[in-house]
């Protein structure tokens, strides 16, 4: 398939093939859903922890004689229903991490290019850069272009010109190639793409 190109300036620059096999597929939302609930699960630093019964201080005499108080035998201050005790069940340090295959993780980003192209929220960019590193310009540019919230990907390196002037708005991301994921193209309302960037993922997801 055709797509137009255009420039920061919102000028055409002609036009760019777009291979089916990564941005024609019919989107698949259950696989996207997958891959977010992945990523969003990877990313979690698990280090939630209680004390267990091991871990806090407290005898382990029996500090109450075995008939007569009307109480319980208790023969550990450590446990959970006293005061300063340890926690039952409580949350531990550990890894959130789930498993996904390789060529469903693959899958999903290919899906998630092909939704963004089926809704009309695709934009291919001559290129992403900019002569100085200035928010307002930059501002300026996208107010013309429309792009309220977007993920700009750019080849193997973002220009550093426009990685500074793009790191101040809040509502648009900046990545290279490498960097493109399902989350980070869901979560904006335009994908941009430079044509580094469609090359490049093309030779990874075909």
């Amino acid at each position: 398939m055709k797509a137009d190109v255009t420039t920061l300036a919102a000028k055409k620059a002609g036009t760019i093939e777009l291979a089916d096999a990564v941005f024609g597929l019919e989107p698949r939302a259950d696989i996207m859903h997958r891959m977010v609930t992945y990523q969003l699960a990877k990313r979690r630093s698990g280090n939630h922890d209680t004390q267990t019964r091991g871990e806090v201080r407290g005898t382990t005499k029996k500090f109450v004689r075995q008939k007569g108080s009307g109480g319980a035998r208790h023969g550990n201050r450590k446990v959970n229903i006293f005061r300063g005790g340890a926690k039952a069940f409580g949350p531990v340090t550990r890894s959130h991490a789930t498993k996904l295959p390789k060529k469903v993780r693959a899958l999903a980003l290919r899906h998630a290019l092909s939704a963004k192209q089926a809704a009309g929220e695709l934009i291919i960019l001559e290129d992403a850069k900019m002569k100085k590193p200035s928010t307002a310009d930059l501002l300026k540019g996208l107010k013309k272009l429309g792009w309220d919230s977007a993920l700009i990907i750019d080849g193997n390196e973002v220009d550093l010109n426009f990685a500074l002037a793009s790191r101040n708005i809040a509502t648009v991301d900046v990545l290279p190639s490498q960097g493109a994921n399902v989350y980070d193209i869901l979560r904006r309302d335009k994908l941009v793409l430079t044509k580094a960037a469609v090359e490049q993922l093309e030779a990874r997801l075909s």
